[in-house]
């Protein structure tokens, strides 16, 4: 394919998928900081707590981000930005499986 449409579909509640920069791993760590501030681990806020202390705070900072994402396909090449690179963003302390769909339209 040259030219079309790539949608990414993460099936879980507790990652998410992002685009940001792919240059500095700085970045990564700094939203990492971020969120962990925001949607701390163990707020007791939160009573959804069956898969452990990470469990609701995961799932708000998916709502707070994307499970989807659509990038143009142009000449037969992703269109990011120089500085962008895609992240399957996982929200939980220890990793998970996950399953991402990839959907390419186009020709």
């Amino acid at each position: 394919m040259t030219s079309g449409l790539l949608t990414l579909y993460i099936q879980h509640t507790s990652a998410s998928l992002l685009i940001n920069e792919n240059y500095d791993p700085d970045v990564i760590s700094d939203l990492e900081r971020f969120f962990a501030r925001l949607v701390p681990d163990g707020d007791p806020l939160f009573e959804h707590t069956l898969e452990g202390p990470d469990d609701m705070p995961a799932h708000v900072r998916t709502a707070l981000t994307q499970t989807h994402l659509s990038i143009p396909l142009l000449a037969g090449k992703l269109a990011l930005g120089t500085w962008q690179g895609i992240y399957l963003y996982e929200h939980r302390t220890h990793a998970m499986a996950r399953r991402v769909i990839l959907h390419l339209i186009g020709e």
